[in-house]
């Protein structure tokens, strides 16, 4: 895994692909400048930068020279020059739209070019560049970035295969650790540490325990409570570890101290075999009305669905629970059913 100053990244190779695709895609729009925002971690500016963000930040790419990457706070600015591939990093200073502005105006854009934003700009510092830059015209382009990102390269695979093996981690300490006695706050702590030892970190860890005889909760649980876990109990999991932006995830349930009951033998059977059908359908051009035919074997067997059914970064609509409409009109299902 190549590393830049102790920290994983790409090659230059990738990076120059995927910059050269975003200026594809810049060209094919008349876009002049691309500005990215994003707070704490956004992947697009990962994509293109390698620094996941731990603040605000902004990438400004022109079609064409050097990208500028400015960096909340100052104290994280030396951080993002260790990380970042970029050569210009700032710190965005004491009002970031002021240093965002000043990186505009240094690329002299002819008058009646489009800007295009990506990311969950706020509307007071669109309000401050249309005012400065009154001859400008900014335009959303957040389906740039996100589009190119969903179709995975050789080597984002390989991070989201360490990020599966990160996850895994997880589930097998969960299975050596947790025992009746503990309180269902403590599986954090065995969740992250499972990982953490190797360098991951953490994505979501969504848990919750019920009486698998007196069942009252039915889905994992975003914020894990004081309850003390007992004999008896199930331990329902949504787990995702990170390994430098990407996630692997995975869902399992564990009966603790004693077997399955029959009920839950029977869901997790009806479970499985959901998946496998899924699997078996999912490829390139699938659609989703494919995936509901393959899932239809939940209701065959008297059970519903509550959660998403796929998700994927392709599926830019929505989480794919679909319904009768996505059926109609055939869209395709190009994203990665969970484990």
């Amino acid at each position: 895994m190549l590393e830049r100053n102790g920290h994983p990244t790409f090659s230059d190779a990738e990076f120059a692909r995927r910059l050269a695709a975003v200026r594809a895609k810049m060209d094919e729009r008349a876009l002049a400048l691309l500005l990215l925002y994003g707070v704490r971690h956004t992947a697009e500016i990962a994509y293109l930068s390698n620094w996941p963000g731990t603040r605000e930040a902004f990438l400004v790419v022109p079609r064409e020279g050097d990208l500028t990457l400015l960096v909340q706070l100052y104290n994280h600015v030396p951080n993002a020059r260790r990380v970042a591939i970029t050569g210009d990093v700032r710190w965005a200073g004491a009002r970031s739209i002021d240093a965002v502005t000043t990186a505009i105006a240094e690329r002299s854009l002819p008058d009646g070019r489009a800007v295009g934003l990506v990311g969950a700009w706020r509307w007071h510092d669109v309000d401050s560049l249309r005012e400065r830059f009154p001859r400008l015209r900014f335009v959303e382009a957040g389906d740039i970035v996100r589009d190119l990102r969903a179709i995975k390269s050789a080597e984002e695979l390989a991070f989201l295969r360490t990020a599966a093996r990160f996850t895994d981690l997880a589930m097998r300490a969960l299975e050596r650790e947790v025992r009746p006695g503990l309180r269902e706050h403590e599986l954090a702590t065995i969740v992250e540490s499972s990982y953490g030892r190797e360098g991951g970190t953490h994505g979501i860890h969504f848990m919750a325990t019920t009486p698998m005889r007196d069942p009252q909760i039915g889905v994992p649980s975003q914020l894990q409570s004081s309850r003390v876990i007992a004999r008896g109990d199930v331990l329902i999991t949504e787990i995702s570890a990170e390994h430098w932006g990407y996630t692997g995830q995975i869902h399992r349930a564990y009966a603790v101290g004693e077997a399955p009951t029959q009920a839950y033998r029977a869901v997790h059977d009806v479970a499985v075999e959901a998946y496998e059908r899924i699997r078996d359908v999912l490829r390139d051009g699938a659609t989703v009305g494919d995936v509901l035919d393959a899932a239809e074997v939940v209701h065959e067997r008297g059970y519903t669905i509550y959660d998403d059914l796929l998700h994927g970064a392709s599926l830019p609509r929505g989480h794919g629970r679909g319904g009768a409409a996505e059926r109609r009109e055939g869209r395709r299902a190009h994203g990665a059913a969970g484990r």
